[in-house]
């Protein structure tokens, strides 16, 4: 479906107002929720592909994009409210909610808490439970080792000078680099009172997301039985051939001794909580696997709603 095609729109629920895209569609519906600092725009063009069988929605969290940036809020009891009073002020009584990165915190509290309201769940790179990452990333011999000199700050004062600055300091977005892409951080930035392209979201909201979301989550336990995909990307970083060989065999070593093992014991650990869940990994997957590896994602994401 064309992007003009969509609606862009606003409810307010939970004592805020919060932005949606609706794609359109006719059958049940799909609620797609963004990772942290992403809004439902990340989803224009993959999302959607499923219009032809499905309602499909986009929810913009409370602390990014278009919707309000309260204070307070910032947990998983609030966000969870947040869905489920959208669902009521749109009249949908039971949906299927498709998650990328933090936002499977979101997936599983939610079925936990209202479990009726759940028709499938679909984690796309979406770990649940990431208290163990901290300990697996302080591992990494190069953490500390910097290449070269960080780049000098930027006063950017028009949104193609922001995106400029993003494509040529965080080469990794290079993958998915795309309309899309420049859409959705559109939707993320603001003018400051000095003129300068800014990120919208406050540290003080970054920092609470991050806190309860993913330093210190820990899963509820879901009492029904859901059909649930979640997708993985295995990634590997690409090392640059400015570190020496000494360097390069030293991640090699912590690769394949800790973040590989890390890796499969939080495929195992989810696989035990959700034991009807189709577990799907991508060999050289991108973090944004939904954009990277489009083609792979929608077979997988279709197979499974229509099955």
């Amino acid at each position: 479906m064309p992007a003009s095609n969509r609606t862009s729109a606003f409810v307010t629920v939970n004592g805020i107002r919060l932005h949606y895209l609706d794609w359109g569609g006719q059958g049940p519906a799909l609620i797609f929720l963004a990772g942290l600092g992403s809004t439902a725009y990340i989803f224009s063009h993959f999302a959607p592909r499923f219009s032809d069988r499905f309602r499909v929605l986009g929810l913009t969290r409370r602390g990014h994009g278009d919707s309000d940036y309260p204070e307070t809020g910032y947990d998983p009891d609030t966000l969870t409210e947040d869905i489920h009073q959208f669902m009521d002020a749109l009249r949908i009584d039971r949906a299927t909610l498709i998650g990328h990165s933090i936002a499977g915190v979101e997936l599983t509290h939610f079925a936990a808490t209202h479990p009726d309201r759940v028709e499938k769940l679909v984690y796309v790179e979406a770990l649940d439970d990431r208290r163990s990452l901290p300990a697996i990333d302080e591992q990494d011999p190069l953490r500390h080792i910097q290449l070269q000199a960080a780049p000098s700050p930027s006063t950017p004062h028009t949104l193609a000078e922001y995106l400029a600055d993003l494509k040529r300091n965080a080469p990794g977005f290079a993958e998915i680099w795309s309309e899309t892409w420049e859409e959705e951080i559109a939707h993320g930035v603001m003018v400051n009172e000095a003129g300068v392209v800014v990120d919208r979201m406050p540290d003080a909201v970054g920092d609470a997301l991050v806190d309860n979301l993913v330093r210190t989550y820990a899963p509820k336990r879901l009492a029904a039985s859901l059909p649930t995909l979640s997708i993985y990307g295995q990634r590997k970083k690409k090392l640059s051939e400015a570190y020496t060989a000494e360097q390069q065999a030293a991640y090699e070593q912590y690769y394949q001794s800790v973040v590989l093992p890390g890796f499969h014991a939080l495929i195992a650990d989810f696989q035990g909580r959700f034991p009807q869940a189709k577990i799907v990994v991508i060999p050289n997957g991108h973090h944004y696997c939904f954009m990277a590896q489009e083609e792979l994602v929608y077979a997988q994401m279709r197979s499974f709603l229509l099955g």
